[in-house]
Protein backbone atom coordinates (compact mmCIF):
# COMPACT_ATOMS: atom_id res chain seq x y z
CA UNK A 1 0.00 0.00 0.00
CA UNK A 2 1.24 3.64 -0.48
CA UNK A 3 -0.44 6.08 1.29
CA UNK A 4 0.12 10.20 1.07
CA UNK A 5 -0.02 12.40 4.05
CA UNK A 6 0.05 16.35 4.08
CA UNK A 7 -1.14 18.78 6.41
CA UNK A 8 -2.64 22.72 5.76
CA UNK A 9 -4.09 24.87 8.24
CA UNK A 10 -4.71 27.86 10.54
CA UNK A 11 -7.83 28.98 11.99
CA UNK A 12 -8.90 31.84 10.75
CA UNK A 13 -10.64 34.99 12.42
CA UNK A 14 -11.92 37.06 9.75
CA UNK A 15 -11.63 40.39 10.72
CA UNK A 16 -8.47 40.21 12.87
CA UNK A 17 -6.09 43.01 11.95
CA UNK A 18 -3.17 40.92 10.83
CA UNK A 19 -3.48 38.95 7.74
CA UNK A 20 -1.98 34.96 7.75
CA UNK A 21 1.20 35.36 5.12
CA UNK A 22 3.71 32.87 4.40
CA UNK A 23 5.83 34.37 6.97
CA UNK A 24 3.56 33.62 9.38
CA UNK A 25 3.51 29.77 8.32
CA UNK A 26 7.43 30.06 8.45
CA UNK A 27 7.09 31.32 12.41
CA UNK A 28 4.88 28.60 13.20
CA UNK A 29 5.67 25.18 11.43
CA UNK A 30 6.40 24.65 8.12
CA UNK A 31 8.12 21.29 7.33
CA UNK A 32 8.44 19.36 3.83
CA UNK A 33 8.98 15.53 3.11
CA UNK A 34 8.79 14.42 6.59
CA UNK A 35 11.63 16.09 8.15
CA UNK A 36 10.20 16.98 11.43
CA UNK A 37 11.99 18.36 14.11
CA UNK A 38 12.16 17.12 17.27
CA UNK A 39 9.90 19.89 18.86
CA UNK A 40 6.45 19.01 16.80
CA UNK A 41 3.71 21.33 16.65
CA UNK A 42 0.97 19.10 17.76
CA UNK A 43 -1.38 19.43 13.95
CA UNK A 44 2.21 17.53 12.62
CA UNK A 45 1.69 14.98 14.73
CA UNK A 46 -0.66 12.84 12.83
CA UNK A 47 1.58 12.72 10.32
CA UNK A 48 4.31 11.56 12.51
CA UNK A 49 1.45 8.78 14.33
CA UNK A 50 0.21 7.43 10.46
CA UNK A 51 3.71 6.99 9.20
CA UNK A 52 4.82 4.67 11.98
CA UNK A 53 1.76 2.65 11.56
CA UNK A 54 2.26 2.70 7.68
CA UNK A 55 6.35 1.45 8.55
CA UNK A 56 5.28 -1.04 10.87
CA UNK A 57 3.12 -2.80 8.09
CA UNK A 58 5.86 -2.47 5.33
CA UNK A 59 3.57 0.68 3.84
CA UNK A 60 5.19 3.23 1.82
CA UNK A 61 3.99 6.71 3.45
CA UNK A 62 4.82 9.76 1.05
CA UNK A 63 4.27 12.88 3.03
CA UNK A 64 4.49 16.14 1.16
CA UNK A 65 3.99 19.71 3.32
CA UNK A 66 3.50 20.05 6.82
CA UNK A 67 1.77 23.64 7.10
CA UNK A 68 0.21 25.47 10.15
CA UNK A 69 0.03 29.02 10.85
CA UNK A 70 -0.33 30.59 14.60
CA UNK A 71 -4.59 31.68 13.99
CA UNK A 72 -5.01 35.64 12.70
CA UNK A 73 -6.72 37.01 10.16
CA UNK A 74 -7.55 36.04 6.34
CA UNK A 75 -4.85 34.01 4.68
CA UNK A 76 -3.34 35.80 1.84
CA UNK A 77 -4.74 34.24 -1.43
CA UNK A 78 -0.96 33.73 -2.86
CA UNK A 79 0.04 32.13 0.38
CA UNK A 80 -3.00 29.78 0.39
CA UNK A 81 -2.60 29.18 -3.32
CA UNK A 82 0.78 28.03 -3.68
CA UNK A 83 0.79 25.56 -0.35
CA UNK A 84 -1.93 23.99 -1.68
CA UNK A 85 -0.58 23.37 -5.12
CA UNK A 86 2.60 22.32 -3.78
CA UNK A 87 0.83 19.37 -1.86
CA UNK A 88 -1.41 18.67 -5.50
CA UNK A 89 1.75 18.58 -7.09
CA UNK A 90 3.19 16.25 -4.82
CA UNK A 91 -0.04 14.13 -5.03
CA UNK A 92 0.19 13.93 -8.61
CA UNK A 93 3.68 12.87 -8.66
CA UNK A 94 3.19 10.27 -6.11
CA UNK A 95 0.10 8.69 -8.09
CA UNK A 96 -0.86 5.72 -7.45
CA UNK A 97 -1.98 5.86 -4.16
CA UNK A 98 -4.10 3.63 -1.72
CA UNK A 99 -5.19 6.62 0.28
CA UNK A 100 -4.63 10.14 1.21
CA UNK A 101 -4.54 10.94 4.69
CA UNK A 102 -4.95 14.84 5.58
CA UNK A 103 -4.48 16.84 8.76
CA UNK A 104 -6.20 19.76 9.16
CA UNK A 105 -7.89 22.77 11.06
CA UNK A 106 -11.12 22.89 9.26
CA UNK A 107 -11.29 26.95 10.18
CA UNK A 108 -9.49 27.93 7.68
CA UNK A 109 -10.38 31.13 5.70
CA UNK A 110 -8.36 32.95 2.49
CA UNK A 111 -8.99 35.65 0.23
CA UNK A 112 -11.32 34.66 -1.99
CA UNK A 113 -11.78 30.95 -0.47
CA UNK A 114 -14.78 31.16 2.41
CA UNK A 115 -13.44 27.17 3.18
CA UNK A 116 -10.28 25.86 1.87
CA UNK A 117 -10.41 22.62 3.40
CA UNK A 118 -13.54 22.48 1.22
CA UNK A 119 -11.39 23.39 -2.14
CA UNK A 120 -8.17 21.29 -0.65
CA UNK A 121 -10.30 18.20 -0.57
CA UNK A 122 -12.52 18.58 -4.05
CA UNK A 123 -8.70 18.94 -5.74
CA UNK A 124 -7.96 15.91 -3.79
CA UNK A 125 -10.89 13.76 -4.96
CA UNK A 126 -10.24 15.21 -9.27
CA UNK A 127 -6.84 13.80 -9.18
CA UNK A 128 -7.09 10.56 -7.14
CA UNK A 129 -10.60 9.62 -8.55
CA UNK A 130 -13.72 8.09 -7.12
CA UNK A 131 -12.08 4.59 -5.46
CA UNK A 132 -9.51 6.20 -3.37
CA UNK A 133 -10.20 6.59 0.36
CA UNK A 134 -9.30 10.04 1.61
CA UNK A 135 -9.43 10.86 5.29
CA UNK A 136 -9.31 13.69 7.50
CA UNK A 137 -8.61 14.86 11.06
CA UNK A 138 -9.71 18.12 12.21
CA UNK A 139 -9.47 20.23 15.19
CA UNK A 140 -13.29 20.79 16.39
CA UNK A 141 -13.40 24.28 15.68
CA UNK A 142 -13.60 23.13 12.21
CA UNK A 143 -16.44 24.55 9.65
CA UNK A 144 -18.02 21.21 7.59
CA UNK A 145 -19.48 21.95 4.13
CA UNK A 146 -21.41 19.57 1.85
CA UNK A 147 -18.70 19.81 -0.58
CA UNK A 148 -16.28 18.76 1.80
CA UNK A 149 -18.59 15.40 3.39
CA UNK A 150 -19.00 14.50 -0.57
CA UNK A 151 -15.41 14.45 -1.05
CA UNK A 152 -14.01 12.25 1.87
CA UNK A 153 -14.63 8.46 3.05
CA UNK A 154 -14.33 9.86 6.35
CA UNK A 155 -13.32 12.47 9.00
CA UNK A 156 -12.48 12.75 12.97
CA UNK A 157 -13.01 15.68 14.55
CA UNK A 158 -11.07 16.55 18.29
CA UNK A 159 -13.68 15.31 21.03
CA UNK A 160 -12.02 17.09 23.70
CA UNK A 161 -11.71 21.63 24.23
CA UNK A 162 -8.64 21.76 25.19
CA UNK A 163 -7.47 19.42 22.63
CA UNK A 164 -5.38 16.78 24.22
CA UNK A 165 -6.54 13.90 22.40
CA UNK A 166 -5.38 14.74 18.89
CA UNK A 167 -2.81 11.90 18.77
CA UNK A 168 -6.38 9.40 19.78
CA UNK A 169 -8.51 11.07 17.26
CA UNK A 170 -5.07 9.91 14.29
CA UNK A 171 -5.76 6.72 15.55
CA UNK A 172 -9.17 6.71 15.12
CA UNK A 173 -9.01 7.83 11.58
CA UNK A 174 -6.00 5.49 10.83
CA UNK A 175 -8.43 2.82 12.05
CA UNK A 176 -11.19 3.67 9.64
CA UNK A 177 -9.07 3.86 6.93
CA UNK A 178 -7.20 0.85 7.18
CA UNK A 179 -10.38 -1.27 7.99
CA UNK A 180 -11.74 0.40 4.69
CA UNK A 181 -8.73 -0.42 2.79
CA UNK A 182 -8.79 -4.28 4.24
CA UNK A 183 -12.83 -4.55 3.01
CA UNK A 184 -13.56 -4.61 6.67
CA UNK A 185 -16.27 -1.70 6.74
CA UNK A 186 -17.72 0.82 4.31
CA UNK A 187 -17.72 4.34 6.00
CA UNK A 188 -21.30 6.43 5.64
CA UNK A 189 -21.21 10.41 6.77
CA UNK A 190 -23.86 11.76 8.19
CA UNK A 191 -24.19 15.33 9.83
CA UNK A 192 -26.80 17.47 11.20
CA UNK A 193 -27.05 21.05 11.60
CA UNK A 194 -27.19 22.47 15.03
CA UNK A 195 -28.31 25.34 14.15
CA UNK A 196 -26.08 27.30 17.04
CA UNK A 197 -22.91 29.52 16.86
CA UNK A 198 -20.97 29.42 20.69
CA UNK A 199 -18.14 28.29 22.83
CA UNK A 200 -18.47 24.45 24.55
CA UNK A 201 -15.69 24.06 26.92
CA UNK A 202 -16.09 20.25 27.44
CA UNK A 203 -13.90 20.33 30.74
CA UNK A 204 -17.12 20.85 32.76
CA UNK A 205 -20.75 19.67 32.81
CA UNK A 206 -22.85 19.03 31.06
CA UNK A 207 -20.47 19.17 27.79
CA UNK A 208 -18.35 17.11 29.88
CA UNK A 209 -21.18 14.46 30.04
CA UNK A 210 -22.08 14.77 26.51
CA UNK A 211 -18.91 14.24 25.03
CA UNK A 212 -18.80 10.85 27.04
CA UNK A 213 -22.10 9.79 26.02
CA UNK A 214 -20.13 10.72 22.34
CA UNK A 215 -17.61 8.00 22.69
CA UNK A 216 -19.81 5.82 24.33
CA UNK A 217 -21.84 5.24 21.10
CA UNK A 218 -18.65 4.08 18.85
CA UNK A 219 -18.32 0.41 18.65
CA UNK A 220 -22.29 0.09 19.04
CA UNK A 221 -24.72 -0.80 16.02
CA UNK A 222 -22.25 0.20 13.19
CA UNK A 223 -21.14 3.25 14.74
CA UNK A 224 -17.66 3.98 13.82
CA UNK A 225 -17.15 7.19 14.70
CA UNK A 226 -19.06 10.27 16.27
CA UNK A 227 -17.74 13.54 16.69
CA UNK A 228 -19.01 17.51 17.21
CA UNK A 229 -17.94 20.17 15.22
CA UNK A 230 -18.28 23.53 17.06
CA UNK A 231 -17.25 25.39 14.39
CA UNK A 232 -15.31 28.58 14.71
CA UNK A 233 -17.72 31.89 15.99
CA UNK A 234 -15.17 34.29 14.53
CA UNK A 235 -15.29 33.73 11.05
CA UNK A 236 -18.01 35.79 8.69
CA UNK A 237 -18.60 33.38 6.43
CA UNK A 238 -22.34 30.94 5.38
CA UNK A 239 -21.82 28.30 7.10
CA UNK A 240 -20.44 29.39 10.19
CA UNK A 241 -21.66 26.94 13.42
CA UNK A 242 -22.00 23.70 14.71
CA UNK A 243 -22.86 20.38 13.32
CA UNK A 244 -22.71 16.92 14.56
CA UNK A 245 -21.40 14.04 12.23
CA UNK A 246 -21.74 10.22 12.82
CA UNK A 247 -19.51 7.81 10.29
CA UNK A 248 -21.32 4.00 10.38
CA UNK A 249 -20.69 1.22 8.93
CA UNK A 250 -22.73 1.83 5.64
CA UNK A 251 -25.93 2.40 7.88
CA UNK A 252 -26.83 5.58 6.53
CA UNK A 253 -30.52 6.12 8.02
CA UNK A 254 -29.17 4.64 11.54
CA UNK A 255 -26.70 7.67 11.41
CA UNK A 256 -28.73 10.36 10.09
CA UNK A 257 -31.14 9.67 12.81
CA UNK A 258 -28.47 9.73 15.70
CA UNK A 259 -26.92 12.50 14.28
CA UNK A 260 -30.25 14.69 14.63
CA UNK A 261 -30.63 13.02 18.54
CA UNK A 262 -27.60 14.02 19.47
CA UNK A 263 -27.71 17.81 17.73
CA UNK A 264 -31.73 18.37 19.71
CA UNK A 265 -30.23 17.60 22.73
CA UNK A 266 -27.40 19.62 22.30
CA UNK A 267 -29.80 22.39 21.87
CA UNK A 268 -31.35 21.48 24.62
CA UNK A 269 -28.45 21.88 26.50
CA UNK A 270 -27.94 25.43 24.95
CA UNK A 271 -28.13 27.65 28.58
CA UNK A 272 -26.09 25.75 30.40
CA UNK A 273 -22.87 24.82 28.54
CA UNK A 274 -21.81 28.10 27.50
CA UNK A 275 -18.66 29.16 29.68
CA UNK A 276 -18.77 32.54 31.71
CA UNK A 277 -16.88 35.40 32.11
CA UNK A 278 -15.47 37.54 34.72
CA UNK A 279 -15.07 41.53 34.84
CA UNK A 280 -11.47 42.68 35.46
CA UNK A 281 -12.03 44.08 38.66
CA UNK A 282 -14.40 41.61 39.58
CA UNK A 283 -11.51 38.95 38.73
CA UNK A 284 -9.13 40.68 40.71
CA UNK A 285 -11.32 41.05 43.80
CA UNK A 286 -11.78 37.51 43.32
CA UNK A 287 -7.78 36.90 43.39
CA UNK A 288 -7.25 38.90 46.45
CA UNK A 289 -9.70 37.29 48.86
CA UNK A 290 -8.47 33.95 47.70
CA UNK A 291 -6.08 32.29 50.27
CA UNK A 292 -3.90 30.31 48.30
CA UNK A 293 -1.76 30.97 44.68
CA UNK A 294 -1.20 31.21 41.89
CA UNK A 295 -4.87 32.20 40.42
CA UNK A 296 -4.79 32.43 36.90
CA UNK A 297 -6.71 34.78 34.60
CA UNK A 298 -7.86 33.71 31.32
CA UNK A 299 -7.44 36.36 28.80
CA UNK A 300 -9.72 35.30 26.23
CA UNK A 301 -9.78 38.06 24.28
CA UNK A 302 -6.78 38.28 23.70
CA UNK A 303 -5.96 34.53 22.96
CA UNK A 304 -3.15 34.70 19.96
CA UNK A 305 -5.16 30.90 19.26
CA UNK A 306 -8.05 32.55 18.32
CA UNK A 307 -6.73 35.46 16.01
CA UNK A 308 -5.82 37.87 18.44
CA UNK A 309 -2.80 40.03 18.45
CA UNK A 310 -1.90 39.14 22.04
CA UNK A 311 -0.41 42.07 22.73
CA UNK A 312 -3.24 43.52 24.63
CA UNK A 313 -2.64 45.77 28.27
CA UNK A 314 -5.87 45.58 29.62
CA UNK A 315 -5.35 43.52 32.38
CA UNK A 316 -1.76 44.58 32.94
CA UNK A 317 -3.58 48.25 33.19
CA UNK A 318 -5.87 47.20 35.51
CA UNK A 319 -3.30 45.23 37.77
CA UNK A 320 -0.80 48.33 38.07
CA UNK A 321 -4.00 50.60 39.03
CA UNK A 322 -4.45 48.30 41.33
CA UNK A 323 -1.38 48.04 42.89
CA UNK A 324 -0.84 44.19 42.49
CA UNK A 325 2.67 42.85 42.83
CA UNK A 326 3.77 39.78 42.42
CA UNK A 327 2.12 38.86 39.24
CA UNK A 328 2.84 37.28 35.99
CA UNK A 329 2.04 38.41 32.76
CA UNK A 330 2.72 35.45 30.01
CA UNK A 331 2.83 36.86 27.19
CA UNK A 332 3.32 39.64 25.42
CA UNK A 333 3.89 39.53 21.75
CA UNK A 334 6.02 42.70 20.85
CA UNK A 335 8.62 42.00 18.52
CA UNK A 336 10.20 45.56 18.76
CA UNK A 337 10.60 45.65 22.38
CA UNK A 338 11.94 42.47 22.28
CA UNK A 339 14.85 43.62 19.76
CA UNK A 340 15.61 46.72 22.44
CA UNK A 341 15.75 44.61 25.15
CA UNK A 342 17.72 41.76 24.12
CA UNK A 343 20.09 44.67 22.56
CA UNK A 344 20.09 46.14 26.03
CA UNK A 345 21.48 42.65 27.98
CA UNK A 346 20.54 40.65 31.36
CA UNK A 347 20.34 43.86 33.91
CA UNK A 348 19.91 46.83 31.40
CA UNK A 349 16.93 48.98 33.03
CA UNK A 350 15.15 51.23 30.68
CA UNK A 351 12.07 53.20 29.96
CA UNK A 352 10.04 51.06 27.61
CA UNK A 353 7.03 51.11 25.83
CA UNK A 354 5.15 47.42 25.81
CA UNK A 355 2.54 46.47 23.52
CA UNK A 356 -1.16 47.69 22.51
CA UNK A 357 0.26 48.03 19.26
CA UNK A 358 -1.82 46.19 16.68
CA UNK A 359 -4.68 48.47 16.84
CA UNK A 360 -7.44 49.47 19.11
CA UNK A 361 -8.46 46.31 20.77
CA UNK A 362 -4.93 46.05 22.55
CA UNK A 363 -4.83 49.52 24.62
CA UNK A 364 -2.75 51.82 25.13
CA UNK A 365 0.74 50.75 25.54
CA UNK A 366 2.47 50.46 28.70
CA UNK A 367 4.78 52.96 29.49
CA UNK A 368 6.96 51.13 31.84
CA UNK A 369 10.47 51.16 33.49
CA UNK A 370 11.74 47.87 33.25
CA UNK A 371 14.72 45.50 34.62
CA UNK A 372 15.45 42.69 31.69
CA UNK A 373 16.27 39.83 33.68
CA UNK A 374 16.39 37.24 31.18
CA UNK A 375 17.39 36.88 27.53
CA UNK A 376 16.42 34.06 25.57
CA UNK A 377 17.32 32.97 21.61
CA UNK A 378 14.41 31.64 19.86
CA UNK A 379 11.98 29.89 23.21
CA UNK A 380 10.00 27.14 22.50
CA UNK A 381 7.32 25.97 25.38
CA UNK A 382 4.90 22.75 26.07
CA UNK A 383 2.22 22.45 24.05
CA UNK A 384 -0.62 19.90 24.44
CA UNK A 385 -0.14 16.23 24.75
CA UNK A 386 3.70 15.99 23.19
CA UNK A 387 3.56 19.19 21.01
CA UNK A 388 5.80 22.20 21.34
CA UNK A 389 4.58 26.31 20.52
CA UNK A 390 7.25 28.17 19.31
CA UNK A 391 7.80 31.68 21.04
CA UNK A 392 11.01 32.86 18.85
CA UNK A 393 13.27 35.39 20.92
CA UNK A 394 11.99 36.41 24.22
CA UNK A 395 13.01 38.90 26.83
CA UNK A 396 11.62 38.26 30.44
CA UNK A 397 11.14 41.88 32.15
CA UNK A 398 10.24 43.37 35.32
CA UNK A 399 8.11 46.34 36.53
CA UNK A 400 6.99 47.14 39.88
CA UNK A 401 6.46 43.88 40.90
CA UNK A 402 4.88 42.16 37.95
CA UNK A 403 7.21 40.13 35.32
CA UNK A 404 6.77 39.60 31.91
CA UNK A 405 7.11 37.38 28.58
CA UNK A 406 7.58 39.02 26.04
CA UNK A 407 8.22 37.02 22.97
CA UNK A 408 8.61 38.08 19.17
CA UNK A 409 6.90 34.71 17.85
CA UNK A 410 2.76 35.04 18.39
CA UNK A 411 1.53 32.11 20.65
CA UNK A 412 -1.02 31.40 22.97
CA UNK A 413 0.29 29.90 26.35
CA UNK A 414 -0.54 26.54 27.15
CA UNK A 415 1.50 25.68 29.84
CA UNK A 416 3.23 26.62 33.06
CA UNK A 417 6.81 25.96 30.96
CA UNK A 418 5.66 29.06 29.09
CA UNK A 419 6.97 31.05 32.27
CA UNK A 420 9.41 28.75 33.63
CA UNK A 421 11.11 28.47 30.80
CA UNK A 422 11.46 31.77 30.82
CA UNK A 423 12.80 31.99 34.35
CA UNK A 424 9.70 33.00 36.15
CA UNK A 425 9.27 31.29 39.61
CA UNK A 426 5.41 30.86 38.75
CA UNK A 427 4.20 29.12 41.59
CA UNK A 428 5.46 31.70 43.73
CA UNK A 429 2.92 34.38 42.24
CA UNK A 430 0.08 35.64 43.60
CA UNK A 431 -1.98 35.66 39.68
CA UNK A 432 -0.33 34.42 36.36
CA UNK A 433 -2.20 35.99 33.57
CA UNK A 434 -2.40 33.92 30.48
CA UNK A 435 -2.86 35.12 26.86
CA UNK A 436 -5.61 31.50 25.91
CA UNK A 437 -9.34 31.03 25.53
CA UNK A 438 -8.85 27.32 27.06
CA UNK A 439 -6.55 25.21 25.85
CA UNK A 440 -4.41 26.68 29.01
CA UNK A 441 -6.90 25.05 31.04
CA UNK A 442 -5.85 21.35 31.94
CA UNK A 443 -2.58 22.33 32.39
CA UNK A 444 -3.27 25.23 34.59
CA UNK A 445 -5.66 23.68 36.54
CA UNK A 446 -3.31 20.94 37.69
CA UNK A 447 -0.96 23.87 39.10
CA UNK A 448 -4.12 26.10 40.15
CA UNK A 449 -7.07 26.25 42.51
CA UNK A 450 -8.59 28.98 40.98
CA UNK A 451 -8.88 29.74 36.92
CA UNK A 452 -10.73 32.65 36.16
CA UNK A 453 -12.10 33.77 32.77
CA UNK A 454 -11.90 37.63 32.60
CA UNK A 455 -13.63 39.61 30.29
CA UNK A 456 -11.62 42.23 28.56
CA UNK A 457 -11.91 44.19 25.64
CA UNK A 458 -10.11 42.42 22.20
CA UNK A 459 -10.50 40.94 18.81
CA UNK A 460 -12.07 37.90 20.47
CA UNK A 461 -15.71 38.97 21.71
CA UNK A 462 -16.90 36.06 23.47
CA UNK A 463 -20.75 38.37 22.88
CA UNK A 464 -21.66 35.79 20.09
CA UNK A 465 -24.62 38.52 19.24
CA UNK A 466 -21.98 41.59 18.95
CA UNK A 467 -19.93 39.73 16.23
CA UNK A 468 -20.50 40.77 12.91
CA UNK A 469 -21.38 37.24 11.32
CA UNK A 470 -23.95 39.24 8.90
CA UNK A 471 -22.44 36.49 6.31
CA UNK A 472 -23.74 33.47 8.85
CA UNK A 473 -26.61 31.35 7.58
CA UNK A 474 -29.54 32.11 9.38
CA UNK A 475 -31.80 31.43 11.21
CA UNK A 476 -29.06 30.36 13.87
CA UNK A 477 -28.93 30.99 17.87
CA UNK A 478 -28.31 33.18 19.53
CA UNK A 479 -28.45 35.47 16.78
CA UNK A 480 -32.01 34.09 16.43
CA UNK A 481 -33.98 33.37 20.08
CA UNK A 482 -35.05 30.10 18.34
CA UNK A 483 -33.85 28.96 14.85
CA UNK A 484 -36.01 26.04 14.78
CA UNK A 485 -39.47 27.90 14.68
CA UNK A 486 -38.83 27.19 11.07
CA UNK A 487 -38.12 23.93 9.38
CA UNK A 488 -36.11 25.43 6.80
CA UNK A 489 -32.86 24.39 6.01
CA UNK A 490 -29.48 26.83 6.39
CA UNK A 491 -27.07 26.73 3.50
CA UNK A 492 -23.96 24.72 3.76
Amino acid sequence: MRIFTACLGTETHTWAPLPTDTKAYEDTYLVRGGDHPEAVNMFGVPLQIWRGHADAKGWETVESLCAFATPSGLVVKRTYETYRDEILADLKNAMPVDAVMLSLHGAMVADGYDDCQDDLVHCVRGIVGPDVFIGCELDLHCHITKRFVENTNAFVIFKEYPHIDFAERAEEIWTIMERTLAGDVKPVISTFDCRMIELFHTTREPMRSFVDGMAALEGQDGVLSVSLGHGFPWANIPHVGARMVVITDDRKDHGDRLAEELGRKLWTLRDSIVPSVVEMDDAIDQALAFDAGPVVFGDAADNPGGGAAGDSTFIAHALIARGITNAAIGGIWDPVAVDICKGAGVGAKLGLRLGGKAGPWSGDPLDLQVTVKAVFDDMIADGLGNSTRRMGNTVTLEADGIEYVVHAVRTQNFHPSFFANAGIDYAAKKILVVKSMQHFYSNYAAISDKVIYVSTPGVVDHNIRRLPLERAARPVWPLDDDPWASNEQRPW
